[in-house]
């Protein structure tokens, strides 16, 4: 069964994004192919599509490495971020769908009942749900995959703690569903920017400790996409 270029690249990147392959380490065509259990050729793409990406990079005489993001290319990350998320949550306004709409409702009332109850170790993967769903929403094809790559490269920048105050992040999230269902773009966009600027002090650069130069093998076929 031949394994598709995007699965391939999805996992390598899963793999930096995990801190399994290390800032600066070699990513030679070889041994990632035996690690997923594929021929060279889809990891030739992927590798590709991961330097347009940003995280990967071409050295001399080293070939593909994972790339070393510097402070200030974290730093810029996330102001550029802090002006798509709005720019996003303005187009959902004028954009959305019922079908968003309810994804976004649901998403809210689980996130507010967990925080309420304290349940904070759900918390994270609901709210990268929420920004995920409202990107979907805004019905933009470039800013969608913009932000979807941003999300994976926060994920390997940064270490993203709770929100100090839980219940009142999660009443920002449902003031933002409630401006994007009237449809008021610009009630949306402000309550967005509010809410991305008071969020971004929660994250934390990553410190990345060393890893073995030997992974094991990953199935590819087995169903890891």
């Amino acid at each position: 069964m031949r394994i598709p270029a995007h699965a391939v690249c999805t996992a390598i990147r899963d793999d930096i994004v995990s801190g399994v392959f290390e800032p600066g380490g070699r990513l030679t065509e070889e041994v990632l192919a035996r690690r997923y259990g594929v021929s060279r050729v889809p990891v030739r793409e992927a590798l590709r599509t991961l330097e347009s990406e940003g995280f990967v990079t071409t050295r001399r005489h080293a070939g593909a490495c994972v790339a070393e993001p510097t402070d200030q290319e974290a730093a810029d990350l996330l102001e550029l971020r802090m002006l798509l998320e709005p720019l996003a949550a303005a187009r959902a306004a004028r954009r959305r769908t019922e079908a968003h709409l309810k994804v976004l409702r649901g998403l809210v009332r689980l996130g507010q009942e967990r925080a309420r109850r304290g349940q904070g170790e759900d918390l994270r993967s609901l709210g990268g749900w929420f920004h995920e769903t409202l990107a979907q929403a805004s019905g933009s094809p470039g800013l969608i995959a913009l932000l979807t790559q941003m999300r994976h490269k926060v994920a390997w920048m940064y270490v993203v703690e709770a929100p100090a105050r839980p219940v009142e992040s999660w009443a920002e999230h449902g003031a933002i569903v409630d401006a994007v269902a009237r449809g008021d773009a610009e009630r949306a966009r402000t309550l967005t920017a509010v809410h991305a600027d008071r969020a971004e002090a929660a994250h934390r650069p990553r410190l990345r400790s060393a890893v073995s130069t030997t992974q094991p093998a990953v199935n590819m076929a087995s169903g890891r996409h």
